[in-house]
């Protein structure tokens, strides 16, 4: 899943998205807030230094208009959650991800101190590969 960070509240929006994703089982690649990117470089070398494997979250720095583009037309990135209002890159953003149908979500003016919803895993869930075991 491919991750792009809040401008406003960089370090908790971050971990508000990473964290949903690492528990629906998917690996994240995020880029970091443009304005405000020393927390999330901050929290990168904490994942690097703790049991978190290599390759499971990927911080970049840089700008959304730049990279935005890159993450929607991967091949491999199969969800995009954008964390903006730039009309024309939420466009840009969902025409690109029509070529091979991966999910995009937007959190626009989103209140990260507010969100204590369990089910803001579900968006980043596939659910109809996930196996449920019924018991006996």
């Amino acid at each position: 899943i491919a991750l792009i960070a809040p401008v406003n509240n960089p370090l908790l929006g971050l971990v508000s998205l990473i964290a949903p994703a690492l528990v629906g089982g998917n690996t994240v690649v995020c880029l970091a807030s443009e304005k405000l990117p020393l927390s999330a470089i901050s929290l990168g070398e904490v994942l690097h230094a703790s049991d978190v494997p290599n390759g499971v979250v990927n911080i970049l720095t840089g700008f959304d208009v730049e990279l935005a583009e890159h993450f929607s037309s991967h091949k491999d990135v199969n969800g995009v959650v954008y964390c903006g209002n730039n009309l024309a890159l939420i466009k840009s953003i969902q025409e690109n991800a029509a070529e091979n149908v991966k999910r995009v979500h937007y959190y626009n003016e989103t209140n990260w101190m507010d969100l204590q919803s369990p089910y803001f895993i579900l968006d980043h869930t596939e659910i109809k590969t996930t196996w449920h075991p019924v018991g006996s």
